[in-house]
């Protein structure tokens, strides 16, 4: 039945290394079952409530791009856009909960129309060949930043911005032998070294005093904790208050974290074919859907996970690993006071080691002609300084057809990178940051 579903033969995969991958995708996000109710329940919104919200949300929009698309891309409420929603939509603007959802449930629908009408397809198919591999390279710098950022590698400095932690603290310190267990695993061809990574180095937290002793195991969710939420959605007051800037935001945000993912991952994964990425709109299709059953759910807007690059690095290639990942999200509701014990400091080495094998898509860049290799750099480079995919990319292409045409090779730019290039320039200069 696998089989039949999945077509693992034909892409060369099998149950086992699928599962193994969807366990490793799901151990480097699990964080957002706890990260996201503590966001959001600053608006007033319960935090089990939200929890619930977040882990079915997590499951259908994963089970949605496994049976739909069959590629091993995971999704969940978006980190960022969360924290968008909460301090800058209810808090700072003083929107109710309630509305902001309603807002969110309409950019989905925006997200849903603009994927029928193939527009978010063709997006990804005319993005430049040097983009796309900047995508993936910047990527892998980026979610290389936040697993050093996690585990306290990387702290704030008021002088420089950013700095070197304190090594000899426990938690940066299992980090740092996270990497080194992981690194040896894979460097000695060990089936699932990411995971058993991740698993190794929580066991040996437990003796740096930074993995915690669970209460328990299990944790029965109580359904009626979920209703304060589910379905409170307020579209009227969405569109009657005309909150338009907010959706753009949402809309903009979602569809080019999505979009950067898909191509970033894809790249590395070895998924595109002449460029292009086969089934797109239905991988599109999914990441649509998801945002809309999760803001009836109780959730903020759901996107593709970066972190899903992890899977794909442990072997994943078809929607077995988004099913494996999705089941995971729903025994989470379960036996959530076990998998809250996996500190950030073994996750974190997975991300680091993940990001070095996508910064390796670099290579193919033509860094010989700078009309290539300018935009490629400053989109690669944005990316971690910005916290945020989307920019890296409207960076790049705001750069890019100028720099083509100036240096005398505009007839190589596709008339939609122009578009692109125009609105993202506008959006800039209208929403800022």
């Amino acid at each position: 039945m696998l089989e039949k579903l999945f077509k693992l033969s034909e892409n060369k995969t099998d149950v086992r290394t699928e599962i193994v991958a969807g366990l490793t995708t799901f151990m480097t996000m699990a964080y957002i079952i706890f990260v996201n109710p503590s966001i959001v329940s600053a608006t007033g919104m319960p935090f089990n409530a939200v929890l619930m919200a977040t882990c079915f949300s997590a499951a259908l929009a994963t089970l949605f791009m496994a049976l739909l698309a069959n590629y091993p891309f995971a999704l969940a409420p978006g980190m960022g856009l969360n924290a968008y929603f909460t301090y800058s939509v209810v808090l700072g603007m003083g929107v109710s909960w309630q509305t902001a959802l309603g807002a969110v449930f309409i950019s989905g629908i925006v997200f849903l129309i603009l994927t029928v009408s193939k527009i978010r397809e063709m997006i990804i198919d005319a993005i430049p060949s040097p983009l796309k591999l900047a995508i993936s390279a910047g990527i892998g710098l980026f979610i290389a930043f936040i697993g050093l950022q996690n585990a306290g590698i990387i702290v704030d400095n008021p002088a420089t911005l950013v700095g070197l932690g304190d090594l000899s603290q426990p938690t940066p310190l299992l980090a740092v032998i996270g990497v080194v267990i992981t690194a040896v695993m894979l460097a000695r061809g060990v089936n699932g070294a990411i995971l058993l990574g991740i698993i190794v180095t929580t066991i040996v937290g437990f003796f740096f005093g930074v993995t915690k002793v669970p209460e328990g195991f299990i944790a029965f969710p109580h359904f009626e904790d979920w209703a304060p939420v589910f379905g409170k959605l307020d579209i009227g007051g969405a569109l009657s208050l005309g909150l338009f800037n907010i959706i753009f935001a949402f809309l903009f945000v979602d569809m080019f974290d999505t979009i950067g993912t898909l191509v970033g991952v894809s790249e590395k994964g070895g998924f595109l074919k002449d460029g292009k990425l086969p089934r797109a709109s239905k991988a599109l299709l999914a990441d649509s859907l998801g945002t809309v059953a999760g803001s009836i759910f109780g959730t903020p807007t759901v996107t593709t996970y970066v972190e899903s690059a992890s899977g794909v690095a442990a072997g994943g290639r078809t929607g077995l690993t988004g099913l494996t990942v999705s089941v995971m999200f729903l025994l989470a509701l379960f036996f959530s006071p076990l998998i809250g014990i996996v500190p950030a400091a073994a996750t974190a080495p997975a991300l680091i080691i993940v990001g070095s094998m996508m910064i390796t898509s670099i290579v193919k860049i033509n860094w010989q002609d700078f009309s290539d290799a300018i935009p490629a750099f400053l989109g690669i480079i944005t990316m971690p300084l910005s916290y945020s995919i989307a920019t890296g990319i409207a960076v790049a292409f705001a750069l890019y057809p100028f720099i083509k045409l100036f240096a005398g090779k505009g007839k190589e730019v596709n008339w939609l990178v122009w578009v692109l290039s125009i609105l993202f320039i506008i959006r800039f200069a209208w929403l800022g940051a």
